[in-house]
C-alpha cells in the first residue's frame, strides 16, 4: 500500500506546486494589507489553504474547488476598501417609504413596515427562531456543497459558480443602488452617515437570550451596512434549494425549503432587509440561476472551463 500512495504524495510537493502556493499566499497578503490593513483571519486563511493543499491528493482538490468561495470571500473582503456610498447616493427614505407603501400594516391606526409591526410584535420565541434559521445561511450552502463535492463533482462545480455569479451580481446592484438596512432608519433616521458600522438589529436579542456574542461578532466585521439591496442572505438559500431539486435530494430538499422561508422571514423581522430587498434577493438568485444554466449551454468557453475544472479535481 505503502508503494503505491508514495508516488501520489511525492507529487504534492514539486517545485511548481510549492512556488505556486507560496506565490498565491504572498499575493493574497499583501493585497489584503495594502487595502484593508492586517487582519489575523487573513493568516488563518492563508494557513488553511495552504494546509488542505499539501496535506493530501484528495485535500488538495478539495480546497481548489472550494477555492471558489474562498474568491467571493476576498472580494466580499476587499469591498472595505471601496464603499459603495463613495459612488452613488445611499437610499434610505425612498426606499422606506415604498416599503410602507406597498407593504405597509396598518397597526392602530398607523401605517408600519413590516419591520416596525415586528419590531412591536416580538417575542422570546421568534427571537431564537429566527436567529436561528439566520445562522444557517453561511453553513447550509458550505454543507451543500461539501456533499456535493463528495458526490457529484459536476453538481459541486454548477452549484458553486452560481453561487459565485449570483454574488457577483449583487455586488454590482450594491454599487448600484447603495441601500440602508431598516435597523439604520431605526437607528439613524434618514440621515446618512458614513462609516456607520455594521449592527445586529433584532439579532442582539437572540445574542442576549443565549448570552453570547455571535451575531456582534459577525456584524461588526461588516464590509459595507449600505448594501442590504439585494439581499444575498435570501438568495443563497433558493439556489441552494434549486439544485436540491435539480439532483434530487428528496426529503432534503424540505429541509431546504423550510430554511429559506425561515431565512427570508428571519431579514424582515429581524430589521436586516425589508420585503423589497428580500424579493431583489430572489430576483438575484433566478437571474444568476437562469444565466448560468443559459451559458453552459450556449457557451462553448464556459462548458471547456468547466470540464478542465471538472478533471483538475476529479
Amino acid at each position: 500500500m505503502s508503494t503505491e500512495l508514495a508516488p501520489g504524495i511525492k507529487k504534492l510537493y514539486t517545485a511548481r506546486h510549492l512556488f505556486t502556493a507560496a506565490g498565491v499566499t504572498a499575493a493574497y497578503l499583501l493585497l489584503s494589507w495594502w487595502l484593508i490593513g492586517f487582519k489575523p483571519e487573513q493568516v488563518w486563511l492563508a494557513l488553511f489553504f495552504n494546509s488542505f493543499y499539501f496535506i493530501s491528493p484528495i485535500t488538495r482538490k478539495f480546497i481548489l474547488g472550494f477555492s471558489i468561495f474562498i474568491v467571493f470571500w476576498i472580494i466580499f473582503d476587499y469591498m472595505k476598501a471601496f464603499p459603495n456610498y463613495r459612488y452613488n447616493d445611499v437610499h434610505i427614505g425612498d426606499l422606506y417609504h415604498a416599503e410602507q407603501s406597498l407593504f405597509g400594516v396598518n397597526n392602530n391606526g398607523t401605517l408600519l413596515t413590516p419591520n416596525e409591526y415586528w419590531l412591536q410584535h416580538s417575542n422570546t420565541f421568534l427571537d431564537i427562531l429566527t436567529g436561528i434559521f439566520y445562522l444557517c445561511w453561511v453553513p447550509v450552502p458550505l454543507a451543500f456543497a461539501t456533499y456535493l463535492f463528495f458526490r457529484n463533482r459536476e453538481g459541486f462545480l454548477q452549484f458553486s459558480l452560481t453561487f459565485l455569479l449570483v454574488n457577483l451580481l449583487g455586488f454590482v446592484i450594491y454599487y448600484v443602488y447603495p441601500a440602508a438596512p431598516p435597523w439604520y432608519v431605526q437607528e439613524h433616521g434618514f440621515e446618512f452617515i458614513a462609516n456607520t458600522p455594521g449592527n445586529t438589529g433584532g439579532l442582539a436579542k437572540f445574542d442576549l437570550f443565549f448570552g453570547s456574542g455571535i451575531f456582534r461578532s459577525l456584524y461588526s466585521k461588516s464590509s459595507n451596512v449600505f448594501a442590504a439591496m439585494p439581499s444575498l442572505h435570501a438568495s443563497y438559500p433558493l439556489i441552494v434549494l434549486y439544485y436540491g431539486i435539480k439532483y434530487r435530494l428528496k426529503w432534503f430538499n424540505l429541509l431546504f425549503a423550510t430554511i429559506m422561508i425561515g431565512i427570508w422571514f428571519a431579514a424582515i423581522y429581524n430589521s436586516h432587509h425589508y420585503v423589497l430587498d428580500v424579493l431583489a434577493g430572489i430576483t438575484c438568485a433566478l437571474l444568476g440561476i437562469t444565466l448560468f444554466q443559459w451559458l453552459i449551454k450556449k457557451e462553448g468557453a464556459v462548458k471547456k472551463f468547466l470540464e478542465k475544472f471538472a478533471a483538475a479535481i476529479k
